[in-house]
């Protein structure tokens, strides 16, 4: 793992975790067009100009800004064999202070879907999360039918914790979601005797 003030770069067995950079623009825009009705369901409304180089570009000065401002690590999920771009994962609203706690976000094109891929990459993000950033606690909220995304949620130690009346607006309507969190130093669960 390898961190600079503006970089960010995680390995784990087949990908590598990297900031967007502006030749990111074609592959991106690909992999979204394709998965657009897959994503749809789980994601807020596209802006109409969701798949342009301006907003993509905009996109790629805000992970940067984010990252060295210390409120995000947005990062774009790269199979190595192929260096083919396959999704995102964000470690977003990072408060630092006594809560010590960030929220993490992801997507992954269709074609990539059920590969185990994002299960590599959110264990990768809570582990640079809790050892590199010294973070306590990593959110992570999705709808309560979105199964697949629950189930790598709690694959990655993730426990549920409740549900958000109206907590985002997902393909242009106001949605509850299920909450989950990991914790550094989780003892939820546990005996006296654990």
């Amino acid at each position: 793992m390898r961190l600079t003030r503006r970089r960010v770069r995680l390995e784990t067995e087949r990908l590598t975790l990297r900031l967007p950079v502006h030749s990111d623009f074609r592959a991106w825009t690909r992999l979204r067009s394709t998965s657009h009705e897959f994503l749809q369901p789980w994601e807020p409304s596209w802006a109409k100009d969701h798949l342009s180089r301006k907003a993509f570009t905009n996109r790629v000065y805000w992970a940067q800004r984010s990252l060295a401002q210390g409120r995000g690590v947005p990062l774009f999920l790269i199979r190595r064999e192929d260096e083919a771009l396959i999704g995102g994962i964000t470690l977003d609203n990072i408060r630092q202070g006594p809560a010590k706690a960030g929220t993490l976000g992801y997507w992954v094109g269709q074609e990539h879907a059920r590969h185990g891929y994002m299960r590599e990459a959110i264990t990768a993000v809570v582990h640079y999360a809790f050892t590199t950033l010294d973070l306590s606690r990593i959110e992570a909220a999705c709808l309560p039918e979105n199964t697949p995304s629950r189930g790598v949620l709690e694959k990655c130690g993730f426990k549920y914790e409740g549900v958000a009346q109206s907590y985002l607006q997902i393909d242009g309507r106001w949605r509850n979601h299920v909450l989950y969190a990991n914790l550094r130093s989780d003892r939820r669960g546990r005996t006296e005797a654990g």
